[in-house]
């Protein structure tokens, strides 16, 4: 007999071998019915997996994310089964999940998917769900499955098995399809109810340009059509909020192949947006005693040694410079600077915390691949800030960064967020991580008791850490329930080392700081894509490019318009005149589709009496009222940045 403990704290005993199906079952029908894979002695297994030694057991079902992964795991599994039923010969590379839904990248040959075949896909997924089939794991000698992938002539296995040892390899299958697999998998495909593909790609094999261009197809799955139905209706939401499509109408941002892939040129309207968001990144900085520093967009190949970027991260930097007998690699990070920065003065106990902030350019070599308009750049303008404190004062310096994180938060309408742990994987030190196991762990607990003390939503993740210490991604979902990452917040025990940084303390001793890494609005490129998304387009007054836009019913009001235009600028209002000859009625329906929160319309009695009519974005008119007032009014409301 084996002991079993639950979450609850009970324990029971249960014969050698019983799996967490069978205890579930025992327990009841209804639960066995919604369990898709369980955590076993915090292991994410099969739940017809045999338990053979005393073990901590939870269930996991559709509302556990580690529930969610295997089942979209598995759909893929059912695409990839029903695809070779249809496209003979196909070769499969990898299909994860995803946050929301899976891919499977495949080699069809010169065959292509077109949109006729993913419905007959689907229609073969339906089909092959209902048969119930399991999901069978066997376990294989390397030598076992390298012939197998041979024979079918599969190099992409054959190159995964690579970096595989015996004990450390698994087959899956269900009905006619079998895969390299380590799992886990739903018990079977019957829990697949619905089931949508949504998208055709390329993708280079390994993500690399060099290799051949895959095919990626991606789907998403739920255990019932009314959460499918649910879904689809927010993907054509999210459609009409592409910032991509709203960028382009909107005006706000530009990409030129002369220019480059990944290269964001923003354009008059998009620029608006960056300056008031550095207005606000200044006023919040400056209140809590951040200093603004200026750094060049270049740096020494030494410098980035020190630091160890080089080692770990030269990937996603872009090719060294020669010049002058030195290597200069373009700036990809703004912290070796702001410790140079740092370093050049003397420092004592009296100067700490010490808080430098920066709206640094950065240069990140993402592959072409991976380029998605606003949200995955080549160059990104970062709100990035520096903190040197003593271990006495990170608790007050971390608390205060989440904080500002809060603020933001309020002004811009987030209500959904996490914060998310990402520790290292000791298991990698030396490799991943800076190889200083004990500091690790001081460091991962300062970080998790100001998270637990200060009462805001995280979770931990193993193996995300930066190279130099923990971290936490912010996590935020715009109003129609898209995640996005917003930024991140990191503590850094190495790079003082690295740099040789110190402080006098108040025992006139050299001490080391420690380092807090911040940008709570990411970067203006994130930032600004998620708040397409999130807003729609139709951004806050004290935000938006243009905040009103006067419509006189015609030329002879003219004057008039421009008198209201003017008192509006002299408020600091970005305001414009319709002086097109156009009807009243087209002017409006233009002015709308360009998201202007205030329209003005002027006529005779307006002008007579030193009125606006006003008509507000989305709410329509809302009647007339005296100029002055709504100059005080709308002026209030920006510099209240009210949402």
């Amino acid at each position: 007999m084996i002991q079993v403990s639950f979450p609850d704290g009970a324990v029971r005993s249960y014969e050698n071998g019983v799996s967490a199906l069978d205890i579930a079952t025992s327990i009841s029908e209804g639960l066995a019915r919604k369990v898709l894979v369980a955590s076993v002695n915090g292991v994410v297994v099969d739940a017809n997996r045999p338990i053979t030694t005393d073990a901590a057991v939870k269930f996991l079902t559709w509302e556990d994310e580690a529930g969610k992964n295997t089942f979209w795991h598995s759909t893929a599994h059912l695409m990839a089964e029903a695809v070779e039923a249809i496209f003979p010969g196909v070769k499969f590379w990898v299909g994860p999940a995803l946050d929301k839904g899976f891919y499977y990248d495949m080699d069809l040959g010169d065959r292509k998917i077109t949109e006729e075949d993913l419905l007959a896909i689907e229609k073969k997924m339906a089909e092959l769900a209902k048969q119930k089939n399991p999901y069978i794991r066997t376990e294989r000698a390397k030598q076992d499955a390298i012939n197998y992938f041979t024979e079918k002539g599969d190099q992409y296995k054959l190159d995964l098995l690579q970096n595989l040892k015996d004990g450390e390899i698994s087959f899956y299958q269900q009905g006619a399809f079998t895969d390299l697999c380590r799992g886990p998998h739903i018990p079977h495909t019957g829990f697949i109810k619905a089931m949508k593909l949504t998208n055709i790609a390329g993708a280079y094999w390994k993500g690399d340009e060099k290799n051949k261009m895959l095919t990626r197809l991606y789907g998403v799955s739920f255990p019932s059509q009314k959460e499918l139905d649910e879904y689809v209706a927010m993907l054509e939401e999210a459609k009409k909020r592409d910032h991509r499509k709203l960028g382009k109408e909107l005006s706000i941002y530009t990409t030129s192949d002369d220019v480059g892939q990944g290269l964001i040129m923003w354009m008059p309207n998009g620029t608006v947006i960056i300056e008031e968001l550095e207005k606000l990144a200044k006023e919040t900085e400056e209140a809590a005693g951040y200093k603004r520093v200026v750094t060049p967009h270049i740096a020494k190949e030494s410098m980035y040694l020190t630091s160890g970027h080089l080692p770990y991260y030269a990937d996603s930097m872009f090719p060294p410079m020669e010049m002058d007998g030195e290597r200069y690699y373009l700036k990809a990070m703004n912290c070796p600077h702001h410790h140079k920065i740092f370093d050049a003065e003397p420092k004592s106990y009296r100067d700490m915390p010490y808080r430098i902030a920066e709206y640094g350019t950065c240069y990140r070599y993402e592959q072409s691949g991976e380029l998605f308009g606003l949200m995955r750049v080549r160059c990104l303008h970062m709100n990035d800030a520096h903190i040197y404190c003593t271990k006495e004062q990170f608790k007050q310096e971390f608390k205060a960064v989440n904080d500002m994180y809060l603020k933001y938060f309020k002004i811009f309408g987030i209500e959904k967020y996490v914060m998310r742990l990402s520790l290292h994987d000791p298991e990698k030190l030396g490799q991943k991580y800076i190889n200083e196991p004990e500091l690790w762990q001081e460091t991962e607990e300062l970080v998790r008791n100001v998270l637990i003390e200060t009462g805001v939503p995280f979770v931990e993740v193993k193996g995300e850490g930066a190279f130099y210490g923990p971290k936490i991604d912010v996590q935020i979902w715009s109003a129609i329930g898209r995640e996005f990452t917003l930024a991140t917040n990191q503590v850094d025990f190495a790079q003082p080392r690295r740099f040789k940084l110190s402080f006098t303390n108040a025992n006139n001793e050299p001490e080391i700081p420690l380092i807090i890494h911040r940008a709570p609005l990411g970067t203006h490129e994130r930032f600004i894509g998620f708040l397409l998304e999130h807003y729609a387009g139709k951004f806050p007054t004290w935000i938006a490019p243009v905040q009103v836009k006067v419509l006189p019913i015609s030329d002879k009001f003219m004057d008039y318009a421009y008198e209201v235009k003017n008192a509006l600028r002299a408020k600091g209002v970005r305001v414009e005149v319709d002086d097109r000859q156009e009807k009243i009625g087209k002017k409006i329906r233009d002015t709308e589709l360009l998201k202007v929160p205030y329209m003005l319309i002027i006529g005779e009695k307006e002008m007579n009496e030193k009125q606006v009519s006003v008509r507000r974005q989305g709410k329509g008119d809302t009647g007339s009222v005296a100029l002055a007032d709504f100059v005080r009014d709308i002026h209030a409301e920006i510099i209240n940045r009210q949402s």
